[in-house]
């Protein structure tokens, strides 16, 4: 009798080639003995807000905003970009801190994509939050490659943990007018959001599986010293390895990426190996091992110093950056 796992394994084999993409932009110091990047600032994450952001999230409390290069006053976004591309960058993310109805503030800086992806050849993937029509329009009217947010499916994980006067239909509404402009959605969705416990993340995966996304990027909580989760511990593993193996069978023929927020140490082993052997296809900063054990399992691994979004890159015959496993040490 085949099992749930079993069955997510042979829907991955029957909808993807036999590779594993690892990804490791520079948004961290990061490396192990499998993998050494060459060129951290190839991907950086801009914020158009600095360390500012109107919400206070209670599981970030704009602490990621922190590792973000800033737009400061005086400078524009193809400034920014101009001065990153001269350092070797290729890519970047365009994010911020959310305004108090849950988009970030981007139009004022997606006048410049144009230049930065003609004038010095970046791709840029944005990151709008709650998106209405005038920011979904103008988004793609930019010419942005992806656009990212996150999808939340818990009235009460939007009100206690965001801060936000939202419902899980407006989430909805976002997507769907993404998806109307177009453009390559890349979804995240953060397992355990809701305290460390799981509420409303298969409502996410439901939405997000009825939208032509791109690739769905998981993440899981990591309370962050400093904000109000820090004394909390992070999600149930076994909960977390069940949600991979249920978006696999949810979404068989759509990218599905393990992304940078995850617990650390042997917990991040584990859930390393799960993501490889329940079928997902890349997993960002990979944990030590995680690479052989790819190989062990028959899958090509395939090394890009890029975000994980960025999934698509290789679709039009970009490969973009791809290191074999043993140059790097």
């Amino acid at each position: 009798m085949t099992t749930v796992a079993e069955h997510a394994w042979a829907v991955r084999k029957q909808n993807f080639p036999a590779e594993m993409e690892f990804y490791a932009p520079g948004l961290k110091r990061w490396q192990t003995a499998e993998w050494i990047p060459s060129r951290p600032d190839r991907f950086r994450a801009v914020s158009v807000t600095g360390s500012a952001c109107a919400l206070q999230c209670d599981h970030c409390g704009a602490k990621v905003l922190e590792g973000m290069i800033s737009v400061r006053s005086g400078e524009n976004l193809f400034d920014v970009a101009r001065s990153l591309a001269e350092r070797g960058s290729e890519g970047i993310l365009v994010s911020g801190g959310s305004t108090r109805k849950g988009g970030v503030p981007l139009a004022a800086h997606l006048r410049y994509v144009p230049r930065i992806k003609s004038e010095l050849g970046m791709k840029v993937v944005v990151h709008c939050g709650v998106a209405d029509e005038r920011l979904a329009e103008a988004i793609a009217a930019s010419g942005a490659d992806a656009v990212m947010l996150d999808v939340i499916g818990a009235d009460e994980t939007i009100r206690d943990v965001y801060h936000l006067a939202l419902k899980v239909e407006d989430f909805d509404r976002a997507l769907a007018l993404l998806a109307a402009q177009g453009l390559r959605i890349i979804p995240h969705i953060v397992l355990g959001l809701h305290y460390g416990t799981f509420l409303g993340e298969h409502r996410a995966l439901e939405m997000v599986g009825g939208y032509p996304v791109s690739t769905l990027i998981l993440v899981v909580l990591v309370p962050l010293v400093g904000t109000p989760m820090s004394h909390l511990p992070p999600p149930p593993t076994e909960d977390v390895i069940e949600f991979f193996e249920t978006a696999r069978l949810a979404m068989p023929e759509t990218k599905i990426n393990l992304g940078c927020a995850r617990p650390m140490a042997g917990v991040k082993r584990t859930l390393d190996r799960a993501a490889i052997d329940l079928g997902l296809n890349g997993i960002a900063y990979p944990a030590e091992g995680a690479i052989e054990y790819a190989r062990s399992k028959g899958l090509r691994p395939k090394l890009y110093e890029w975000c994980c979004s960025m999934s698509w890159a290789g679709d039009a015959g970009e490969n973009l950056v791809e290191v074999k496993v043993g140059e790097a040490s």
